[in-house]
């Protein structure tokens, strides 16, 4: 009979080998360099110039830069060029790339094939390239689709760029595109960002007619996202079914050292990150996906990857590729990327944080505060507006971040606090009170700061400082929404966030109107409303640390929501306020609304629902036992001293270690029970929104109280017997 191995010794035997990754002499790189293949895989400007009859390419550049409508009689060329370009790159096969509300993207692959008199033939066909048909009805809809209803529709979004995803034996040509039901509805993401983008086009062109620019044809909202995500060895990945099936690691005692000292933020990478970092970079360039940043992040093993701005749909895309492409290469690497929202409990967890402006068709930023912003009253407009959107909206845009993965995030002395406030900086928020106090600002080009050394430049300070506590920060030329979780898709934040500024711009220019049309001067105009909106809105403008108890505090005085769990914090999309506005602009139609309400509720208690099976399956396979095991070796112990009559004083520390274990086995086989009736007496609940609260108001504190001694635990059963990598390895091996 073969002896019983502890599962702890295999999990050191297993550290063994993977200290020795990574130990190879680097001999450096010929790596062909990232601007040289930049876009290669993408059927870009370029190519489509290259491909295309003249005609034909006019006619679809005008739809890409100027959002005319598609003219259908161009399809046909267009699907042949892009079909032979793609065939020329390797690919075999085409999908309608799509963001189903999953919050990842979906695809189905078709071969170029078809079947004539002569045989085989490749063949891409203008109908296939416009729309697609993939079954709709395992998507979730929220109630909008049955089971037995499968028909749902993919149509070409020419607005993003087609790609080339390399695959092992060949290409796929991938088509952005958006999805629809057989009646019309919206089931994706991308359908509402695009929609939200005319809405706010329409709008914001308003405010610049009414300054005078006859020029711009179009506003453009765009974004740049900077995805934060950890890595920890693959091997440690699949030695915890908690990160497997979940994500995040449901137990795991603190290490030693976390991130008190700070070392890790901005350090010198480590040559097996950096090997990845420029490997997903180069699959990056290829994408088109300009991939400007990398840097550790603040926690022991986490990074940011951060890229150039582009307009809303197509940094969407880019954002999931990124996503996407950093899996991949990772698992390359043999190494798990993680994207949760906090894998790991007692250090940073990781957000996306979400840099939105707008610009008009002739490249000019309209949140550019340019040197002299109290001089600027279009800028002022935009600004004020936003403030106000957010002012308004703000238990709406709460929803648009709202998951279980990011519950433990928001407001955890590390990322923006569930409560919504803006930051403006010194300079802009001295603008807009002299502006509420109706008096002037003295006008300042530039700040300097003047290093006192001969040898180094003055720095160009800028209007405002920075403030990584805040969930809406000011940040120069843009607004930096920090709140959206590192899992999630940025579309639903930024199609709500557009329509509810395209719906305070439309506020404050009716207002702004109505005086100049009864004989006041615009400027005059101008400042009246804004000094109205600027009073109206400063509940939500805070300079302070947003992580304080002190800003909590302050913020219910001021009426500002703090909703930390998901099940209470998605009502907010079905308030007839928010609804009314998302109808009013066409983002949403009602069904819609409350398909998302839906689809979202039941994301989350399934969730919550895999996270609790997941964890007691854990305790009783894998930490009882453990705990078990270690408790009768020290019984033994003891009963040999006791028998070889040692005094009760040679065994009275073992007698302690022993009650310490019973106290915590019993605690945890306690909760056990405890939670699996929490999660019965939740299932039973047949409306979603109250099976959404009732998850919240329980299911998630037991999680929490039960870790507890299981935490415990971790830190007094010895390594040979313990089953799980722990922290302290998974954070400092790689």
């Amino acid at each position: 009979m073969s002896k019983i191995v502890p599962s702890g010794t295999v999990r050191q035997n297993i550290l063994v080998e993977i200290t020795k990754i990574g130990t190879e002499p680097w001999t450096g790189n010929n790596r062909e360099s990232g601007v040289g293949s930049f876009g290669v895989n993408t059927f870009n400007d370029q190519v489509m110039r290259e491909r295309l009859p003249k005609d034909v390419y006019v006619k679809l550049r005008d739809t890409i830069r100027k959002g005319a409508k598609l003219d259908q009689s161009i399809a046909n060329t267009v699907a042949h060029a892009m079909k032979e370009w793609a065939i020329s790159k390797g690919a075999s096969h085409f999908t309608h790339w799509f963001q189903p509300q999953t919050g990842l993207t979906a695809e189905k692959h078709d071969a170029f094939i078809e079947l004539d008199e002569n045989g085989m033939i490749e063949r891409f066909r203008g109908n296939q390239l416009v729309q697609g048909e993939p079954d709709a009805s395992s998507f979730p809809s929220g109630g909008l689709r049955t089971t037995f209803e499968a028909r749902g529709y993919t149509a070409w979004d020419p607005s993003s760029p087609a790609f080339i995803v390399e695959g092992p034996k060949g290409g796929i040509l991938c088509i952005p595109s958006v999805f629809i039901s057989y009646t019309g509805e919206a089931l994706d993401k991308k359908t509402p960002l695009l929609r939200s983008m005319e809405a706010i086009s329409t709008s914001a062109l308003r405010v610049l007619r009414m300054f005078g620019n006859t020029r711009a044809t179009r506003v453009v909202t765009t974004i740049g996202t900077e995805q934060e995500y950890f890595l920890i060895d693959r091997t440690f990945f699949n030695l915890r079914p908690d990160l497997l099936i979940t994500g995040r690691t449901l137990i795991g005692a603190h290490p030693p050292k976390g991130q008190q000292m700070e070392d890790h933020y901005f350090g010198s990478i480590k040559e097996r990150v950096l090997a990845f970092m420029q490997d997903a970079e180069a699959e990056l360039y290829k994408l088109g996906v300009p991939a400007k940043t990398r840097h550790n992040e603040v926690a022991p093993h986490q990074f940011e990857i951060a890229p150039i701005f582009s307009e809303a749909n197509v940094g969407a895309d880019r954002n999931h590729l990124t996503m996407e492409i950093l899996k991949k290469v990772a698992n390359r690497h043999g190494l798990a990327l993680l994207l949760h929202e906090k894998p790991f409990a007692g250090i940073n967890g990781s957000g996306k944080h979400n840099n939105w402006s707008m610009a008009d068709s002739e490249g000019n930023n309209l949140l550019d505060p340019g040197d002299t912003p109290e001089e600027n009253l279009q800028f002022l407009v935009f600004l004020v507006s936003t403030l106000h959107a957010v002012h308004k909206y703000g238990s709406l845009l709460r929803a648009t971040v709202a998951s279980a993965g990011n519950d433990h995030r928001l407001g955890a002395n590390e990322a923006p606090p569930a409560i919504i406030s803006v930051f403006l900086g010194e300079r802009l928020s001295t603008i807009l009170d002299d502006i509420k106090a109706g008096k002037g600002t003295k006008p300042t080009k530039e700040y300097l700061i003047d290093l006192g050394l001969d040898k180094l430049p003055s720095i160009l300070r800028h209007n405002t400082d920075r403030n990584r506590t805040s969930p809406f920060a000011f940040t120069g030329e843009k607004f930096e929404f920090r709140a959206i979780g590192s899992s999630a898709s940025v579309s639903l934040s930024n199609t709500v966030l557009s329509a509810a500024v395209a719906d305070s711009i439309d506020v404050i220019a009716d207002e702004v109107q109505k005086l100049v049309d009864g004989g006041q001067a615009l400027d005059k105009a101008v400042l009246k409303v804004l000094q109205k909106y600027i009073i109206k809105t400063e509940a939500i403008r805070f300079e302070g640390n947003n992580y304080s108890k002190e800003w909590e505090e302050e913020a219910e005085k001021r009426g500002l929501p703090n909703i930390k769990r998901t099940g209470y914090a998605l009502d907010a999309l079905v308030n007839p306020e928010n609804a009314a506005m998302l109808k009013k602009y066409g983002i949403f139609k009602q069904v819609e609304i409350e398909s998302r309400y839906s689809t979202k509720l039941e994301q989350y208690i399934t969730i919550l629902e895999i996270e609790t099976r997941t964890f007691i399956e854990l305790l009783n396979t894998k930490v009882l036992p453990a705990a078990v095991r270690y408790q009768t070796e020290i019984a033994e112990a003891i009963k040999v001293l006791k028998d070889v009559g040692m005094q009760k004083s040679s065994y009275e520390s073992r007698w302690k270690l022993l009650e310490q274990l019973t106290e915590k086995i019993e605690k945890i086989s306690g909760g056990i029970k405890s939670l699996r009736g929490a999660l019965k007496k939740a299932e039973k609940i047949k409306k979603l929104p109250d099976r959404a609260k009732a998850f919240s108001d329980t299911v998630v504190d037991l999680l929490q109280d039960i870790r507890e001694p299981v935490d415990e635990l971790e830190l007094l059963i010895p390594d040979d017997l313990w089953p799980l990598p722990k922290y302290s390895e998974m954070l400092f091996i790689m």
